[in-house]
């Protein structure tokens, strides 16, 4: 009798093991991206900083968050943004450094939203050219004296998670 329990206590540990490997490739598929909803039929997902900005004087650090956004419907469709936990002092528009793979560094005009704490870019062109990257470095102005910040994104899985995107919209991927 004891045999049989304890068979059965391996088969259900096999099983257990087996889901666990099992959701562990699904999510290596995806990297560390966050998928969510939002109102308006909003799709997004989101993957935090490999690198920290430091805060409250030093005390303090966290990882922006890069989001990448569709729309269900209206546009602009296609969206990305940069959430900080620190304001920039600009209201309206920020001059964003963006450097893909390692290459050559150039400078793209993002919106201000949300309290100066909200960095937003419209459009499926920005989208597209990250798909077949996999390292995103964003460098920006807090303000005149306030110094610049700087996020480092490991995209692995954004083509990934782009397509889940897609198909959660209705879309075609950029």
């Amino acid at each position: 009798m004891s045999l049989f329990f304890e068979t059965g206590r391996a088969v259900a540990l096999a099983l257990v093991l087996a889901f666990v490997c099992d959701l562990a490739q699904a999510d290596a598929l995806a990297g560390d991206w966050r998928f969510g909803t939002g109102d308006g039929g909003l799709v997004t997902a989101s993957l935090h900083a490999t690198s920290k900005l430091i805060t409250g004087g030093g005390a303090l650090s966290y990882s922006p968050v890069l989001t990448i956004a569709c729309r269900t419907a209206g546009e602009p469709r296609w969206t990305e943004w940069l959430q900080l936990n620190d304001a920039v002092s600009a209201s309206r528009k920020i001059t964003m450094s963006v450097t893909v793979d390692g290459g050559n560094k150039f400078d793209e005009s993002w919106s201000v939203g949300s309290r100066g704490r909200l960095l937003m870019r419209d459009g499926a062109d920005g989208i597209k050219r990250l798909v077949p990257a996999s390292r995103l470095s964003l460098s920006w102005r807090f303000g005149l004296l306030s110094g610049r910040g700087q996020a480092d994104f490991d995209l692995a899985g954004l083509e990934e998670a782009v397509e889940q995107i897609a198909g959660n919209c209705n879309t075609d991927a950029p």
